[in-house]
């Protein structure tokens, strides 16, 4: 029995994930299709090279698509192949020789565990590198106005007791105008610097500030210092790059540099640090997602039912589709400041570990 149990086991992963890739590999040149069709007026209106299409563009679409089916297509692989043996006789078979639903259970999961280790190191390091990759050229040659950024107006601590004002701030040739260094101690304010311009330096890595004068207080007297036509260069924990932000910034970061950054903004007192923890929440809750759907698709398809495999499939489609509008539906709210962001990233999950359970109870065993 052990040894029929081990080759069990065998059979079934191999069956899982030659399913799966076999699925989301389908899924990919479908997508590759459909995308390609929808971009190649602007691949040649634009000068893009054929190797930024075909060794950046692409590959990096296809990391991001995949990502984006990993859940489904193994919802859908489960089913295929489950529903397949069940019609074979198969999946009897196997009770009659003395293996229990829990038991196979086993095999499944150990199947799913695969996928979900993969998929936990692909959404924490790799996707990112390639979606910044994929980020790089549609805003380069595809969405060129996709950058929120602010230039007018900004407020940034930069380190502790330590902000930053800029009047206006030209991307362009990254200048700023109308700039100030403050300093506090406590809520006091101590001095501050204010510059009619500001230059970044990208040798130094510093920043120029030209036409500055230094203002000092103590109580209620004041210390001023003109440096009309002079320059002093100055370091900050302020770069260009704090001025970008793209949409889906948030993804084209590692999960090491999407913590820092969180850190970072949170220390400047910014406000705009739920998307980037939703960010980091669900680079976990979706790999948790693959084992729920796995039990899920197993209970639905050990069972032979009228309808065949063809109601097998579109049960999990449906399943599937439900599952995504859920996930969208807590992404708004979680955005939206309405529910806690960790909650927003994991209650599809939650909901669906008790569409699990109740399945699981009921199956064919």
């Amino acid at each position: 029995m052990n040894s029929y149990v081990k080759i069990l086991d065998w059979y079934i992963i191999k069956k899982f994930l030659a399913t799966f890739f076999f699925t989301i590999l389908i899924f990919l040149m479908i997508a590759v299709i459909l995308d390609f069709s929808e971009k190649v007026e602007k691949f040649i209106e634009e000068p893009i090279s054929n190797a930024e299409i075909i060794l950046q563009y692409y590959p990096s679409f296809m990391l991001w698509i995949g990502g984006q089916l990993w859940s489904v297509c193994t919802l859908i692989a489960v089913i295929f192949f489950t529903s397949r043996m069940a019609y074979s006789s198969e999946i009897i078979s196997i009770f009659n020789a003395g293996v229990s639903f829990n038991r196979l259970m086993r095999s499944y999961f150990l199947g799913a565990g695969f996928l979900t280790l993969l998929y936990l190191i692909c959404t924490h390091f790799i996707m990112p590198i390639g979606e910044k990759y994929r980020q790089d050229i549609t805003h380069k040659y595809i969405d060129k106005t996709d950058d929120k950024g602010k230039t007018a107006n900004i407020h940034l601590f930069v380190a502790p007791g330590t902000k930053v004002f800029i009047g206006f701030y030209s991307k362009s040739d990254s200048t700023a105008r109308d700039f100030r260094i403050e300093h506090f101690k406590g809520q006091e304010l101590v001095s501050y610097t204010k510059a009619d311009r500001a230059e970044w330096m990208p040798e130094t890595k510093k920043w120029r500030l030209w036409d500055y004068s230094t203002h000092t207080f103590k109580g209620l007297r004041e210390a001023l210092k003109m440096h009309t036509a002079e320059s002093i260069d100055t370091t900050l924990s302020l770069f260009p790059e704090d001025f970008v932000d793209y949409t889906s910034q948030q993804s084209m970061m590692t999960t090491p540099r999407l913590m820092k950054y969180i850190q970072q903004q949170n220390e400047r007192g910014a406000s705009n640090t739920r998307k980037y923890l939703f960010e980091l929440y669900r680079r976990t809750a979706d790999p948790a997602t693959i084992f729920i759907l796995t039990f899920i698709g197993m209970a639905i398809a050990s069972r032979k039912v009228r309808g065949g495999f063809g109601f097998h499939l579109a049960l999990g489609i449906g399943i599937g589709a439900i599952f995504v509008f859920l996930s969208k539906f807590t992404n708004v709210f979680a955005l939206g400041q309405t529910i806690p962001v960790w909650l927003g990233a994991w209650l599809p999950n939650i909901v669906f570990s008790f569409v699990a359970l109740r399945l699981i109870q009921t199956a064919q065993k």
